[in-house]
């Protein structure tokens, strides 16, 4: 069974708004056993809405389009597929009513006809009610073939989605099981990694696909599997990470699903033991620090951070000495220890993360090279810290830095526990 995903709006073809609709839907769908075949964006034009709504038909079972459903002129999408489907609009008396107590609830301003005109539906659709806002979902069926359309507003369509659309699926059509699971690699570049696991990648049965996800300072292998026998689906993957495990568990932290990114998995370290974390960074100018803080429940481990990023406030705020700094340089093992000591006083924890480096494009204060990263640990009993050249472009310099500092951090903690 094959879904595509049809989203409509200039403002998504002209990077004026991020599609983050289409992504949902897809994961929503992919746990009830629907591939999508495609994605596919429309402008607000009535031609290129109905060739996308042909060429979808030809290929697919579900057609879900997001967009186009509100008051103004250029919210073209119900006529159009009235007009697709040979139907004219008629106005449902259900909608109106939930348009007009929104209107009553939510705002004073006076409701419009264009406003009323939003409770106009093809004669053929099933209503779906939207309960936070006044465009309708709509549930159209041609043959076998099922065409659903739903408000643009991220959470509008989200809560149609979940409510309407996915319950409805289910009771009509019976799916295929399908999983996906997910490894987290860190440390290893996507070539060297492909060559350590070729054997067993070259032996993985026809019905299990692997993928490789990499990101800066880290890879995601996937594996996916689909079939309607839902037990031997979960064996035939889980058999498989059994087997290449072994041959990545150098740089094998866990899977996705169940352990979440490093951060995730230091955080259920530190809050488990009750040890706590601060951090001192100068490169990657509070990214680090913001992996913590951006996850619920954070308090209970992170003690706080400071982003001493001219060379000066290293020695004012966390007493780095300036002869130390004089000496090797304000990017070097030297100087990030201090730091990772420093900011482990001033915070009383258990560990420490320094960063000091060069992210580009110029030197700056350092005669470090762009891309030069030093990283210390430090906990109560010790400090050491390691060099790394990661690069001349500053996201990725900034984004490996924070990636290195992690898998740092994590095996320390895992040497105390």
């Amino acid at each position: 069974m094959q879904a595509e995903i049809i989203t409509i709006g200039d403002e998504l073809l002209i990077g004026q708004v991020v599609d983050t609709n289409s992504a949902f839907i897809a994961k929503s769908l992919n746990k009830i056993g629907v591939s999508v075949y495609q994605i596919t964006s429309v402008q607000d034009d009535k031609a290129h809405i109905l060739n996308a709504l042909e060429e979808a038909e030809a290929h697919v079972d579900i057609v879900i389009i997001t967009g186009g459903l509100g008051p103004t002129k250029d919210d073209i999408t119900k006529k159009t597929i009235a007009e697709y489907f040979n139907d004219s609009l008629v106005r449902d008396a259900s909608v109106l009513e939930n348009i007009e107590s929104i209107w009553k609830n939510y705002t004073r301003q006076t409701l419009l006809q264009v406003n009323k005109d939003q409770a106009l539906v093809p004669s053929t659709a099933t209503v779906l009610m939207n309960k936070y806002g006044t465009a309708p979902g709509m549930w159209l069926e041609k043959g076998e073939k099922v065409f659903v359309s739903l408000p643009g507003v991220p959470f509008e369509m989200r809560a149609l989605l979940e409510n309407e659309v996915i319950p409805k699926l289910t009771g009509k059509f019976h799916f295929p099981f399908i999983l996906h699971k997910t490894m987290l690699v860190y440390g290893l570049g996507e070539s060297t990694l492909a060559d350590r696991i070729a054997v067993w990648e070259d032996a993985l049965p026809p019905h299990i696909k692997l993928a490789y996800l990499p990101s800066l300072g880290k890879m995601r292998l996937r594996l996916s599997a689909k079939g309607f026998d839902e037990f031997q689906i979960k064996k035939d993957v889980q058999d498989q990470i059994d087997k290449v495990v072994p041959l990545i568990k150098d740089v094998y932290f866990g899977l996705e699903d169940e352990e979440g990114d490093l951060e995730v998995i230091i955080a259920r370290q530190l809050t488990r033991t009750g040890m706590s974390l601060a951090i001192a960074e100068s490169c990657t100018g509070g990214s680090l620090a913001k992996c913590f803080t951006s996850k619920p429940g954070a308090s209970l481990y992170f003690k706080g951070g400071v982003v001493t990023y001219a060379t000066q406030s290293k020695v004012d705020l966390l007493g780095v000495p300036e002869e130390l700094i004089k000496t090797h340089s304000v990017v070097s093992a030297p100087v990030a220890e201090s730091m990772a000591q420093n900011v482990l006083r001033l915070f009383k924890s258990d560990f420490a993360i320094a960063t000091t480096g060069n992210a580009g494009p110029t030197k700056g204060d350092s005669d470090a090279e762009v891309g030069d990263v030093f990283i210390a640990i430090a906990t109560k009993n010790k400090v050491y810290s390691e060099k790394f050249n990661l690069g001349n472009h500053r996201t990725k310099v900034v984004n490996k830095s924070v990636h290195k500092a992690l898998e740092l951090l994590l095996k320390e903690i895992l040497k105390n526990r």
